[in-house]
């Protein structure tokens, strides 16, 4: 019998009790009444929402930095706290916790895309077991059923508070934590190793890439010259004869791939397009993101190979006689990071491509024989990179399965009666 089958069998015999958490606690905002100026020139640290996304543990000490006045009244976060996303782009990351497992060493504030759950006094929930609580499979379906919306998932706090979750004794909470830290320290470890790895590959593919389209002696063409570029829009959710029973595709910034976009998962009805501005691009095209807080990360480019309809965020090349769209696609990748670089603006709550910018950007044009050549080399050679990558991802899938299994076993609980 294990050290934890002991502690279950002397302290909750009969099960384990389950709360809500507004039983339990109090739900609090993040920053209010912010401007630019105040994140340009701050003077204390804030929670940013990619802390809460990425830290099973909030980062304390961050160098994110906000301007408070001296009188004013806004939420800091404490010790115990429990800080969780407000919305994302989709069901699967909206609501994902982070606990502050340390005293902040100075007054920390929180984004305003964030809220934060604040224990009541005598309330026995030890931050380091909550970390791992908070994200395993049960609690997240129940975190997930409280959000709602199309290409914002919002959580609806009146809804979130209802969420249970069980509160085993404080010696069972250590001692699982104990044992699912040691899991997820072994496969941080082994994560960390074979994701050098396939950035590796990566590097290769795109270092390839790189030199094929350099070698290219032809005359620039501005991306605005390469054919027509359509936008889309979001119909609204609240026409169910929009959406119900659509089978038209309708794709969203979060379904846009720098590989492919081969699965878009949205679908609009035929009523959609003859009542609304939205309308079909015919493929292929070439889809670019150009509105989302992913671009403060990566610029999605995407190739698409169906007819389809696009959200608001998202403009797309239905390329021109003579330009072939997989090599605009493959150019366009070459200079992402360059794009990125120079025409996205993140100084917004939102970041966004200046259009200015983006589409006075010039690749170069050779003959569309070359152009096709091009492409189906870069093909060739991407799909040979997949091939020696593709046991790298799927080591790393079991052992984070591995570790998910074990956290999910070990926090599923009996419910006392």
């Amino acid at each position: 019998m294990s050290r934890l089958d002991e502690l279950l069998e002397d302290l909750c015999p009969e099960g384990t009790q389950f709360k809500a958490l507004d039983e339990i606690g109090t739900l609090y905002g993040g920053l209010t009444g912010k401007s630019k100026a105040d994140f340009a020139d701050g003077n204390a640290p804030f929670v940013t929402y990619m802390n809460v996304f990425n830290n099973l543990a909030t980062n304390t000490s961050p160098d994110a930095l906000v301007r408070i006045g001296a009188s004013e009244q806004q939420n800091r976060v404490r010790y115990g706290d429990v800080l969780f996303t407000a919305s994302s782009e989709s069901a699967e990351e909206v609501g994902l916790a982070s606990a502050v497992t340390v005293e902040p060493p100075q007054p920390l504030y929180l984004n305003s895309f964030c809220f934060g759950l604040r224990l009541n006094d005598g309330v026995e929930l030890d931050p380091e077991f909550a970390k791992h609580l908070f994200r395993s499979a049960e609690i997240r379906r129940q975190i997930i059923r409280t959000a709602n919306g199309v290409t914002r998932i919002n959580i609806s706090k009146a809804r979130f508070g209802a969420v249970r979750i069980p509160v085993p004794p404080l010696d069972v909470q250590h001692e699982i934590a104990k044992v699912l830290d040691s899991f997820a320290e072994l496969e941080a470890e082994l994560e960390a190793e074979l994701e050098a790895e396939l950035e590796a590959r990566h590097r290769q593919y795109a270092h390839y890439r790189r030199v094929i389209l350099d070698q290219v002696h032809a005359d620039g063409a501005p991306v605005s010259s390469l054919g027509r570029w359509q936008s889309g829009i979001t119909p609204s959710t609240a026409n169910p004869a929009y959406w119900e029973s659509g089978t038209i595709p309708w794709l969203a910034s979060m379904d846009v791939s720098n590989t492919s976009t081969d699965d878009i998962r949205g679908r609009v009805t035929e009523y959609a397009i003859s009542e609304t501005p939205l309308r079909l691009v015919p493929a292929p095209s070439v889809a670019v993101v150009m509105r989302s807080n992913i671009l403060r990360r990566t610029l999605p480019i995407g190739l698409i190979k169906v007819d389809t309809t696009v959200n608001q965020d998202i403009r797309v090349l239905v390329p021109r006689q003579g330009v072939e769209a997989e090599y605009v696609f493959q150019a366009l990748r070459a200079d992402s990071e360059r794009i990125r670089s120079i025409c996205v603006r993140t100084d917004g709550s939102m970041a966004a491509v200046d259009s200015q910018a983006f589409f006075g950007w010039e690749i170069p044009l050779p003959s569309f024989a070359e152009q096709r050549r091009i492409a189906a080399k870069l093909r060739h050679f991407d799909a040979l990179v997949n091939d020696l990558s593709v046991g790298l991802p799927a080591e790393l899938r079991t052992r984070r399965q591995q570790y998910e299994y074990y956290r999910d076993r070990l926090l599923t609980f009996p419910e006392a009666a």
